[in-house]
């Protein structure tokens, strides 16, 4: 008569082929930063919408949004490959693939080049080449720049801006193959708009940061007073850099009256950071500007002049 296995007896099962590859495909997913990506290609598209004249070519639009989804997976594949190790010491960044040890360096290293490549190419040559520089632009300056630089000035920020800007300007490129003024004033908005964004995520975790060897402006600036100020800055002179297009004919005056409405709502937030510098205004403050700038972008594209 047979008996029956207690339950310390029963072995599980081993994990299937299947089961471990659909694992390390969501590892490399998470490696390419989704919802960063995201947000890149929103931006994107927003700037070849309101640089096309007439109907959007929806095929160069796909061949665009392609080709910056690779890039911009290839930037952050190979900024957390440059820097796993600053990774391992942060609790934010502690299971992310590579310092979890989830997926090998030199695998990530070989998938952010292969995105690099694929990316680059597939602008050149179904885009146009001035997109395929910017977002050549971006690569470099994030990767070669800004990452270094994170371990070495506050300023770290301010050079970041700068690829973080840059994506409506790959979108405007894409439609017309040429950078306007108009064009410009998108990439002033999202230049400002990212320093009272990042100096609240700065603000929030800046123990971490201080555990990592990142050289932010809150560690710098223990009471916080200088943050709370910059933040406060930047909210105020995102008013009116927000109206500059309206003021170039890009948009009209719905667009003036819901940017000006969004700007004061985003400067309530970054004055109680600068007058409180507690770490729940800093989380309101971050909620409030990934708020601010879709709202923001729809304004543009359903007021397009």
């Amino acid at each position: 008569m047979s008996k029956r296995l207690s339950n310390e007896q029963i072995i599980s099962a081993p994990p299937s082929i299947w089961d471990i590859g659909r694992l390390q495909l969501a590892d490399y997913v998470e490696l390419t930063k989704p919802r960063v990506t995201t947000l890149v290609l929103i931006t994107t598209v927003v700037g070849f919408y309101l640089g096309s004249r007439g109907p959007m070519n929806l095929r160069l639009l796909l061949h665009t949004l392609t080709g910056t989804a690779l890039t911009a997976g290839a930037a952050a594949v190979l900024n957390q490959f440059l820097e796993r190790a600053t990774d391992k010491m942060m609790r934010r960044t502690e299971n992310r693939p590579l310092p979890a040890r989830r997926l090998e360096p030199s695998s990530a290293l070989i998938f952010g080049i292969i995105l690099s490549a694929a990316g680059l190419a597939y602008l050149a040559y179904l885009v146009n080449v001035l997109a395929c520089f910017l977002a050549l632009a971006v690569l470099a300056s994030y990767l070669f720049v800004y990452t270094p630089l994170k371990q070495k000035t506050s300023l770290c920020t301010l050079v970041g801006a700068f690829p973080g800007a840059t994506p409506p300007l790959i979108g405007w490129a894409a439609a017309t193959g040429e950078l306007s003024l108009k064009a410009w004033s998108l990439f002033f908005i999202l230049f400002l708009w990212q320093f009272p964004h990042f100096l609240a995520i700065a603000w929030m975790y800046r123990e971490d940061y201080e555990r990592g060897g990142f050289r932010m402006l809150p560690l710098e600036d223990r009471d916080g007073f200088v943050t709370g100020q910059q933040i406060l800055i930047y909210t105020m002179a995102l008013i009116p850099i927000s109206l500059l297009p309206s003021a170039l004919g890009l948009t009209g005056l719905v667009y003036v009256s819901g940017a000006l409405l969004l700007g004061s709502l985003f400067v309530f937030y970054g004055f109680r950071v600068a007058q409180s510098r507690t770490t729940g205004d800093a989380r309101k403050l971050l909620k409030a500007s990934v708020v601010y700038l879709p709202l923001l972008l729809v304004l543009m594209v359903v007021d397009k002049a």
